[in-house]
């Protein structure tokens, strides 16, 4: 049994060196810290076990409710394009699994993850606090409104798509701050970029990305 345990652990590490190696060096992810923090984080540990074998595959995978883990080149990309310092505070909209809560914290000072279905909410709280990342705050709510709580924040991401990106984000976005959303209700969206400067966010694109959408309010955009 020890055996079968060890040969997994081992296949789970050349699978991550993999996809460090292949699938974020190997494109365009260059940012040292957000290497280290996908290095550092447990995949394994937040997706189903019947998925264990693919853990650390280039591609999303099923976490129930209609919802996803975003691929990792995506979480890397997106944590890459914000830039985040070690004592900036992230809003994160849309908790899935914990998975992305968990890179993030390795880089930032704190993290708000919302989560409207609660019982991704509970099961992202409980992996997050099993593996040690206390500077990670979940959230039951509808990630529309943001968190106005722990506003002004540095950065926001949106692990989901919009059709307009919620005014509120923008608002509890700290002068100087940066946004990344992905945009729109197709099959293929627009993952944007912004900074704020005077009050007003100025956004450039990145990338086409797949997304699930966002639900409550924000369907009423």
């Amino acid at each position: 049994m020890a055996s079968v345990f060890m040969r997994k652990q081992e296949d789970l590490f050349l699978a991550k060196r993999i996809m460090i190696e292949k699938n974020l060096k190997g494109r365009d992810i260059v940012d040292p810290r957000v290497l280290a923090a996908m290095e550092s984080v447990p995949r394994e540990k937040f997706i189903p076990l019947e998925d264990m074998d693919v853990a650390y595959s280039d591609f999303p995978l099923s976490i129930g409710h209609g919802q996803t883990i975003s691929q990792p080149y995506i979480v890397a990309l997106m944590a890459q394009s914000l830039q985040i310092g070690p004592q900036d505070t992230v809003l994160e909209i849309g908790a899935g699994c914990g998975y992305q809560a968990a890179v993030l914290s390795c880089l930032a000072s704190k993290v708000y993850t919302l989560e409207i279905i609660e019982v991704l909410a509970k099961r992202a709280e409980a992996t997050l606090r099993n593996l040690g990342y206390d500077n990670v705050h979940v959230i039951h709510a509808d990630g529309t409104h943001g968190w106005p709580k722990g506003a002004p924040y540095d950065r926001v991401i949106a692990a989901a798509t919009a059709k307009k990106i919620p005014r509120a984000l923008e608002d509890q976005l700290g002068e100087g701050g940066r946004i990344i959303i992905p945009l729109g209700q197709a099959m293929i969206q627009d993952l944007v970029v912004g900074v704020k400067r005077e009050g007003k966010v100025d956004y450039t694109s990145v990338t086409a990305v797949r997304f699930v959408p966002m639900t409550g309010d924000a369907l009423k955009l």
